[in-house]
């Protein structure tokens, strides 16, 4: 097995992640997940050991979704790093869609990926600018 650099790949799953998000999914987000897994930004970092705590850190994300009418995600996958024989390190702006077809400004993330026999997970996200 390789670190996945393969843009169809990467695709599938940032599409996958994205519907979690929008559809409040927090099972198929947490899903997403390496364990443990980090989250990092300006201001906090946090981390997580299982599914459930995943979950419940992506619990009140479904209400601003919700708030915000957003019905679609896309990741545009900015820049793709190999880092290791397993890990990439993934630069995505997300784009949104709001119930009357609008696009919502997203943001910009970097995510290290570990490749596994299942596919892609996430190990680490960090909230660039």
């Amino acid at each position: 097995m390789r670190a996945s650099t393969d843009l169809d790949t990467l695709t599938d799953f940032f599409d996958r992640y994205g519907v979690a998000l929008t559809a409040g999914d927090v099972a198929a987000i947490a899903g997403c997940y390496a364990l443990p897994g980090m989250v990092v930004a300006d201001t906090y970092s946090f981390s997580f050991t299982s599914p459930a705590a995943v979950a419940l850190s992506f619990v009140g994300a479904a209400p601003d979704y919700q708030e915000r009418e957003l019905v679609a995600a896309h990741a545009a996958i900015e820049d793709v790093q190999p880092m290791s024989a397993l890990l990439t390190m993934v630069a995505v702006e997300w784009e949104f869609l709001d119930s009357r077809g609008r696009r919502v400004p997203g943001e910009r993330y970097r995510y290290l990926l570990r490749s596994t026999d299942d596919g892609p997970v996430i190990c680490t996200v960090l909230r660039t600018s």
